[in-house]
């Protein structure tokens, strides 16, 4: 028969496993992505999303992006900012934009859709938030209801700026109607 180890070693031996299992947890979890706007077009997959990367520190709201509260969009950075009334982001993120951009300027929020409808490119997406028309075009920002991020259908005018889910939540709670969208080159 085999002797049974005293109370205490169990416990001891107990912590320093978990000890071991939360630092092999924490350091995969510092090891974590941010997206990061692709220079490319997202491939042909379903479940496309941005390329990640990992940063010391968010990018940083765009000069020429106006101030006080308002969603700051940038063309050529494809990516959005949410920034409050001290002119501080309190988020940012990559998008994947539609084949129709808006003009660089000040737009405020119009309509607003919580979705689910479809998308003119066939895609169902939700936490729509209308600013702007170019071309006959609606321009708005929208996530997937999916999460997915496909490339627009060849040859449809699509003016979704897509983004991903969580990130869809964050600028349906925070861009009610009227609230100021700056786009920048």
């Amino acid at each position: 028969m085999r002797a049974v180890p005293a109370p205490k070693v169990w416990v001891t031996g107990l912590t320093v496993g978990a000890i071991a299992a939360v630092v092999v947890l924490a350091v995969q979890a510092d090891k974590g992505t941010k997206p990061e706007a692709a220079t490319a077009r997202p491939s042909a997959s379903a479940t496309a999303h941005p390329k990640p990367t990992k940063t010391a520190a968010p990018a940083a709201v765009p000069d020429g992006s106006g101030t006080g509260r308002r969603i700051v969009y940038s063309l050529g950075q494809k990516r959005v900012w949410l920034v409050g009334a001290t002119d501080t982001a309190s988020r940012t993120f990559a998008v994947w934009p539609g084949t129709v951009a808006p003009d660089a300027g000040t737009y405020t929020v119009g309509q607003r859709t919580e979705g689910p409808l479809t998308g003119s490119d066939g895609v169902r997406v939700e936490h729509v938030l209308y600013f702007t028309v170019k071309s006959g075009v609606n321009v708005a920002f929208s996530n997937a209801v999916d999460g997915s991020s496909p490339p627009p259908a060849s040859g449809v005018q699509t003016g979704g700026i897509r983004m991903g889910t969580a990130d869809g939540a964050a600028v349906w709670t925070f861009g009610s109607a009227g609230t100021k969208v700056a786009v920048v080159d």
